[in-house]
């Protein structure tokens, strides 16, 4: 099995809008399971301690091996939510890993 983490910081500099950002984020990425068969289990989080050194979002998501995780990376849903998420990201950084 695929673990692949994935953290986010956001641009938004005000933090009624980097809220409604993460939560925008979250709910969509939370709705991906249901419609991407690849994605054994999924979870986002928002970061909730130091965020001036903590990233703002982490996805924690597994798949059965690399080519499930591929193909989960080209699905147009996740294509969607990924376009949104590159507009209010500032970074990101990524580790995938066997579990």
């Amino acid at each position: 099995m695929i673990r692949h983490i994935v953290c986010w910081k956001l641009s938004a500099t005000d933090e009624a809008t980097k809220a409604e950002h993460a939560a925008r984020i979250s709910r969509e990425m939370a709705e991906l399971p249901a419609l991407i068969p690849e994605i054994l289990s999924l979870e986002v989080g928002t970061n909730k301690l130091y965020p001036e050194v903590n990233w703002d979002l982490v996805l924690i998501a597994d798949f059965e091996d690399a080519a499930a995780l591929e193909r989960y990376a080209v699905h147009p849903e996740h294509q969607r939510v990924g376009k949104f998420i590159g507009e209010v990201r500032s970074d990101r950084v990524a580790v995938d890993f066997e579990v």
